[in-house]
């Protein structure tokens, strides 16, 4: 038995995942676990611990432990630029050893982590380049077999911040790499960080935002990112501020992940003063946002042109950070040659733990038995005892539906009525979006219902936006472009006819965040809109994550405490429905 424990580690987003035999058996993020804060970069130990225990395994039982990083990759790129910034780079040299160091230290600390004799452990240890994995975690796991271009971007890591491969069978060629300090990741967070939106992963929120604004920093934008023949893009010098020190995955007081300032006294003189994040938005920030978010894209664009030339397919496997990017991705299927896509549902960096083990099991142990991820749902569940121990325990009044249908009629009735509802299924799903296992749900066709949300239940920006959830062969009756996207990467226009009827889940410009069900890999789900279509017509629900201002919930308890907590109208814990009285 081949058994491979995939971690991203000492890095934000820690995550693991365990495969065996080939075939994925679970994943999950640590910030879910243990102390759940956000975007954790803690050594992945509940994850680990989590998988195994889930499995029936022990830490003995594993063979290998890939991890998503080789300290080795780049070297040449690496030490030419500390050459030429040798005061800069002082302390992010010193923090690249420190990082070693702690890898190693770890690793031999595993079997403590995991309570086993470590005279019983005995798993090999394998390194795989950052944005190798992220390709992996998109090629392997998707359908296809015949060439497909494979394309990773973000911020950085092992020192790149982009790589294209021209991937076949089980081999992935890669044809080129972009170092640093050119970086469209750090670009777009550079912006974020700007307008106001300082946190670690907060770019979602110019992608947001965008749509209020007007292009009018284009100028300075195409300044900014050079986009030509010669190169795949490069950043203006002077601008941008990256790789000056610091420890990687360091956390404050409250443990949010630091971050340093990734732009210059450079921008601010062509910008103005950065918005402080208590300020008010203001016209210019939209507006940078719309430019940021408009250069991006046109990035994006040129660089999948790029890739088609020497990958010439129509299937595109796409993974990173910047592969979160939905408006760009669905510009991507509109503008160029690739129709064909596949990104699995943790793009970031917290999905390259799947791409370190999938590699090991191709590359390194040669095996040519392909997995395709066809859902999202690898993470913990729990049993029906417990849901009904803590329905029961809620204080609340307890509907206990007698099946399946009998819950989504039940539930479907709710929506249909306006009401705010926490629907926890199942397993809970792998990355960063809810599904339709950890989400709160709603009816679409309420005028108030998006400010509502936003307002008292997640208590966050009036301008987020909330996902539609579709049956799969009804996105052509709803949107104008017709895209299969099982795990929520595109942003798509709705019809002219239907953004009026749909204002909950329709922004500003007249997209949603598409994410389609099909009754094979969600059927608890489907059923549910299903049922919600007979009773209103409208075969969509708005889906948002169940959270407030914290991890997604893992727990029956932790659904329970959001649910009271907000102004959620009622929940569905498993088959226990339970209602708030008005």
């Amino acid at each position: 038995m081949t058994v491979i424990l995939g971690c991203n580690a000492f890095h934000a987003d820690s995550a693991a995942c365990l495969v065996v035999d080939g075939q994925l058996l679970g994943a999950v993020a640590e910030e879910r676990l243990g102390e759940r804060h956000k975007h954790s970069a803690a050594f992945p130990a509940n994850a680990t611990r989590r998988l195994l225990a889930d499995a029936g395994l022990r830490l003995r039982d594993v063979t290998h432990v890939a991890l998503a990083r080789d300290p080795q990759a780049n070297r040449a790129a690496k030490v030419g630029y500390v050459i030429q910034h040798p005061l800069k780079t002082a302390g992010a040299v010193l923090e690249h050893r420190r990082r070693q160091r702690r890898t190693k230290g770890t690793l031999d600390a595993l079997a403590e982590v995991c309570e086993e004799d470590p005279a019983k452990v005995r798993f090999a240890t394998v390194g795989v380049e950052h944005h190798l994995a992220h390709i992996a975690s998109a090629y392997y796991l998707s359908p296809f077999e015949g060439l497909t271009a494979g394309f990773s971007y973000d911020a950085s890591g092992d020192f790149v911040s982009m790589m294209a491969a021209r991937c076949e069978g089980t081999r992935i060629e890669v044809l080129e790499r972009v170092t640093l300090p050119h970086s469209l990741g750090f670009f777009y967070t550079a912006l974020c960080q700007f307008i106001g939106f300082d946190a670690f992963g907060e770019e979602y929120k110019v992608m947001g935002l965008a749509p209020y604004g007007e292009d009018n920093y284009d100028t300075l934008m195409r300044a900014l990112v050079r986009l030509d023949d010669r190169h795949w893009y490069r950043l203006a010098r002077g601008y941008f501020g990256m790789h000056e020190g610091g420890a990687s995955g360091a956390v404050d007081a409250t443990q949010r992940i630091v971050m340093g300032r990734f732009y210059t006294d450079r921008l601010i003189s062509a910008l103005g003063q950065p918005r402080r994040r208590s300020d008010p938005l203001s016209q210019r920030e939209k507006d940078i946002a719309r430019s940021t978010q408009v250069r991006f894209e046109e990035a994006a664009i040129h660089c999948m042109k790029r890739l088609h030339e020497q990958v010439p397919s129509a299937r595109l496997a796409m993974a990173g950070g910047c592969a979160l990017n939905g408006v760009a991705n669905a510009r991507i299927a509109r503008e160029t040659a690739f129709t064909e896509h596949y990104l699995q549902p943790a793009a970031s960096d917290d999905g390259t733990c799947l791409g370190a083990a999938y590699y090991c099991w191709h590359q390194v142990l040669g095996r040519r038995e392909r997995f395709h991820m066809r859902h999202a749902f690898w993470g913990p569940d729990y049993v029906d005892e417990r849901l009904r121990a803590v329905a029961q325990g809620s204080g609340f009044r307890v509907h206990a539906c007698a099946d399946d249908a009998d819950l989504v009629e039940l539930a479907a009735g709710l929506l249909a009525d306006g009401l705010v509802t926490g629907w926890y299924q199942g397993r809970s799903e792998w990355g960063p979006r809810a599904l339709g296992h950890r989400s709160i749900l709603a009816n679409p066709g309420i005028s108030t219902m998006k400010d509502t949300i936003n307002t008292k239940i997640k208590r966050r920006e009036s301008f987020r936006p909330f996902a539609p959830s579709v049956l799969r062969e009804l996105v052509p009756t709803y949107f104008e472009q017709t895209l299969d996207s099982p795990f929520m990467m595109h942003v798509v226009k709705f019809r002219p006819e239907w953004r009026e009827r749909l204002p909950a889940v329709t922004h500003v410009d007249g997209t949603g965040r598409l994410q389609t069900v099909d009754r094979e890999s969600n059927p608890l789900y489907y059923q549910l809109i299903e049922a919600f279509q007979r009773k209103t017509g409208v075969g969509l629900v708005l889906n948002t994550s169940f959270n407030e201002n914290e991890p997604i919930v893992d727990t029956p308890e932790q659904a329970l405490d959001c649910f009271r907590r907000t102004d959620m109208d009622a929940l569905c814990l498993g088959r226990y429905v339970m209602k708030k009285m008005r």
